[in-house]
């Protein structure tokens, strides 16, 4: 016999398209459409107001203080990934994941920040599944 799920899961849904969405320099992004799943949408934004719920957040050119306020803002199941320069200091590599982000990117290749876009959806996904009560 099946029985009725008293659960708001769009609460806790990730959208069903996935979006990247971005804040900060596009130039450090200007490739990666090209590398995202079929389907993906990549969206520029102004501040983390604009943020909505199941994106995936890309902060580019993030700092620690960055982080710290962009965790502070979102949503706690948001994901966030901090993209900095191949040269920063390793200090603002640790500075950013103990801010509060997900992963942190080094510059470089789009298509490895693309990875990490997907590993980063595939938890949120998981945590979707892990989260409903049966």
């Amino acid at each position: 016999m099946l029985g009725q799920i008293d659960h708001d899961v769009t609460t806790i849904a990730p959208a069903a398209q996935p979006v990247v969405a971005v804040l900060g320099p596009q130039s450090r992004v200007a490739g990666l459409p090209q590398h995202l799943p079929s389907g993906w949408l990549m969206r520029m934004l102004p501040g983390l107001d604009d943020v909505r719920f199941g994106e995936l957040v890309v902060l580019s050119g993030a700092t620690t203080d960055g982080v710290r306020t962009a965790r502070s803002v979102l949503a706690p199941a948001t994901r966030i990934i901090a993209l900095i320069d191949d040269w920063a200091p390793p200090e603002l590599v640790s500075g950013a994941l103990d801010a509060g982000a997900d992963v942190c990117v080094r510059g470089g290749h789009p298509g490895i920040l693309a990875g990490h876009l997907v590993a980063c959806r595939r938890r949120q996904l998981a945590e979707r599944w892990a989260a409903l009560e049966i």
